[in-house]
């Protein structure tokens, strides 16, 4: 079987400056890959790369053996981790999340798009904001209604840059727990400085800072001398991190 994500010696620079350099990885269909490293690293123009936003200086990127701008862009569902819309607009979330499916925002909503937006708010657990103002959302559900918005064609893919920014604890647990479910039949890939949650619910862990210093299972990549290269110290570990404090 093909793997979901195939990238062969990726590099991106801006303004001569490198941002990822010669990267290569295969992310296995169906796999909740995590990618840790310090500001700066990468990290989310990997994610832009991926989504086909940017142009790699060189290398190859196959989303199911198909470039970016090849796949069906139903495939990929995206949370970006600064949100644009302006939380004062005065829409609700079924239109937010509609806004999905058309790209554009909804001022009249057709009932099979209603149908397919309740459909994902349901999935997320979401249904009963449905026609709660934007302004009357917390973080954290908020989150779950841009989460319904990447889900709504159904992705093979979802990418989450930073999904948790702004969300209390409890928050995070509910949603970490969402994206084990949705796990079960997506590809997840997710940014985040949550070395904690990239051990516990990981498949994959990649460890980023221009170069790929890590990438396989958990145990394997977040160790002490896999994150003292990417972070300069171990100052970022977890003390429930088996071996991140080791060698």
């Amino acid at each position: 079987m093909n793997p979901a994500v195939s990238v062969k010696n990726l590099s991106v620079n801006f303004h001569e400056h490198t941002v990822l350099d010669n990267i290569s990885f295969k992310l296995p269909d169906r796999s909740f890959t995590v990618i840790v490293g310090p500001n700066g690293s990468g990290k989310s123009t990997l994610i832009r790369s991926l989504l086909g936003i940017i142009e790699p200086e060189k290398g190859e990127i196959r989303i199911y053996d198909r470039t970016p701008s090849g796949i069906n862009p139903e495939w990929m569902g995206y949370v970006p981790q600064t949100k644009t819309l302006d939380r004062n607009f005065p829409g609700i979330a079924l239109e937010l999340v509609v806004s999905g499916l058309r790209r554009s925002w909804p001022f009249f909503i057709k009932q099979n798009e209603k149908e397919k937006a309740q459909s994902a708010l349901s999935r997320v657990g979401a249904l009963h904001l449905s026609n709660r103002p934007l302004t009357r959302l917390s973080g954290g559900e908020l989150q779950r209604i841009y989460l319904a918005r990447s889900i709504i064609h159904n992705p093979r893919i979802i990418l989450l840059d930073e999904p948790m920014t702004g969300i209390d604890a409890a928050g995070e647990a509910d949603s970490y727990r969402l994206f084990d479910e949705l796990n079960k039949d997506m590809t997840l890939i997710m940014v985040t400085h949550d070395l904690e949650t990239a051990f516990h619910h990981a498949s994959h862990v990649m460890v980023l800072n221009k170069k790929l210093i890590g990438y396989g299972k958990p145990e394997e990549c977040l160790t002490g001398e896999c994150l003292r290269i990417a972070f300069g110290h171990v100052g970022h570990s977890h003390p429930r991190l088996k071996g991140a404090a080791d060698g």
